[in-house]
């Protein structure tokens, strides 16, 4: 791969460092070649990454050669929005309160030089903000009222580097350029794919040891895979394919993953429009509702209308927050009393609700599909002496019931035909269709756009095939959107 480094002057950059050329941004722009490279990193250090200066067009007209631009016209557009960046400066809250309480002033400028700062004690605090606006020069103002906030980030071009920051940047630019790139690493293998999880994640979707089963199922039919975390944000057009094994959710960075992934041509499982019709349960329930699907009798309600969970569905009944996952947000109210004392709580976390009636089963049928087809089916039973399959008790402990896998031929056929039907309705990617068998009918209780995949349990009948299915739907992806 090409190493290119765009600047407004050259004369102004110092810097000579073997594999890595320095062009002026009018020339890479209209000499024909570089727009004939097949393969190319392009780092742009323009001063101006206004709309239609020079330095815009380099990051544009980098992705329509299929170079990789570094900022990419995606992090120059999100530096221009407030919200994203009071996003970022929300998930680094605690790391900017902590790097920036020794400072006695109201306000602060980090320069940023390829993920460094001239000053060691900023150098965590750098990197992170480089990995969520990756560009070669950023300077990033904050401010302190009552604690630290980001006030504002901007690309910088080489001729805004101070005199005396100079020669720093130059050795981070010559150490970023020198290390091993994926493209050297990658010789025995087909493509890329990366997998977002976060280890010390609680009740993870797939546990450190099945991750290491899909990275030998997915190495031996010549996927390449690097795990990574949040901070890895600004890598994602690195890779040919991104596999979130973290919990989902929309206002989380696994959305903004899988945003950015969809946007840049990756492939993602779980891409961004399954998360978002699969994380809030009033959508689900409108959209089963809909297609006539079987599910519990449920009504969507708010403040204004809340007797209506009493007329229509009476007690016991379940209470859910929109966005509960893991048993987490799911209440059981066994009469009015009890439904009275918990709404206040639940309704100030959302302006709507989901009531559903109360359906005792000894276990859920989860139905795993992949592609529009059943791929696993697990029973998850009860967590003993209660009405769900996990039990918090509060104290921080956990209790799960068991589990048992079958194979997806000895399942009730209709319960396997309600599951993939409801998959269909949200997408083709991966998911665990929960669903209560009562009297012989199938009831759907939710759809799970991350579901769990765990060693020994639903990888029991199918074994490494499972793992191999899954990699070689990635393969099928990727092949597609290369042709």
């Amino acid at each position: 791969m090409d190493h290119i480094l765009v600047v407004d002057n050259p004369d102004r950059w110092p810097l000579e460092v073997p594999g890595v050329e320095v062009v002026a941004a009018k020339t890479y722009l209209t000499d024909p070649r570089f727009a004939s490279l097949d393969r190319a990193k392009a780092y742009n250090l323009c001063r101006s990454f206004k709309y239609q200066t020079a330095g815009y067009y380099v990051s544009l007209l980098a992705t329509a050669r299929g170079h990789q631009p570094l900022p990419s016209i995606e992090t120059i557009q999100d530096l221009r929005l407030d919200p994203v960046i009071r996003v970022a400066g929300q998930e680094l809250d605690e790391l900017i309160q902590k790097t920036l309480k020794p400072l006695k002033s109201d306000s602060f400028e980090l320069s940023i030089y390829f993920g460094k700062n001239t000053a060691v004690r900023y150098d965590r605090l750098a990197s992170s903000l480089f990995g969520q606006f990756p560009a070669p020069l950023l300077r990033v103002a904050f401010t302190h009222t009552d604690r630290w906030a980001i006030e504002g980030i901007r690309v910088i071009g080489s001729r805004d580097i101070p005199d005396n920051h100079r020669e720093f940047c130059v050795q981070q630019a010559e150490l970023y350029f020198s290390k091993p790139t994926r493209t050297k690493r990658k010789k025995a293998y087909r493509y890329d794919l990366a997998i977002l999880r976060d280890p010390d994640e609680p009740m993870p979707p797939s546990s450190e040891r099945t991750i290491g089963l899909f990275t030998s199922a997915a190495e031996g039919l010549g996927l390449r895979t690097e795990q990574i975390s949040k901070s890895d944000y600004g890598r994602v057009a690195e890779f040919d394919a991104l596999f979130i094994r973290e919990t989902t959710a929309v206002n989380h960075h696994t959305f903004r993953f899988a945003r950015r992934a969809s946007a840049q041509g990756v492939v993602v499982i779980d891409d961004p429009e399954s998360i978002l019709r699969c994380t809030n349960k009033v959508f689900l329930a409108e959209l089963l509702s809909r297609h006539g699907l079987p599910t519990p009798k449920t009504v969507i309600f708010s403040k204004d209308n809340w007797e209506q969970v009493i007329e229509k569905i009476g007690f016991p009944c379940v209470l859910k927050l929109p966005d509960s996952s893991f048993s987490i947000g799911v209440v059981k109210v066994e009469d009015q009393k009890a439904y009275q004392e918990v709404l206040p709580e639940m309704l100030d976390s959302s302006e709507l609700l989901l009531a559903q009636e109360f359906v005792p089963t000894a276990f859920d049928w989860r139905i795993g599909v992949l592609d529009g087809q059943p791929l696993y089916a697990c029973r998850y039973h009860m967590a003993r002496k209660h009405w769900q399959i996990i039990k918090h008790d509060g104290s921080g402990k956990v209790r799960y019931g068991g589990a048992d896998t079958v194979p997806v031929h000895q399942a009730p056929a209709k319960v396997v035909r309600a599951a993939v039907k409801a998959a269909r309705l949200i997408g083709d990617g991966l998911y665990g269709i929960d669903c209560k068998e009562m009297d012989g009918q199938p009831m759907i209780i939710e759809v799970n756009d991350n579901p769990n995949i765990d060693a020994g349990t639903e990888d029991k009948v199918l074994g490494p095939v499972l793992y191999e299915t899954i990699m070689r739907t990635f393969i099928a992806r990727i092949e597609s959107r290369k042709r």
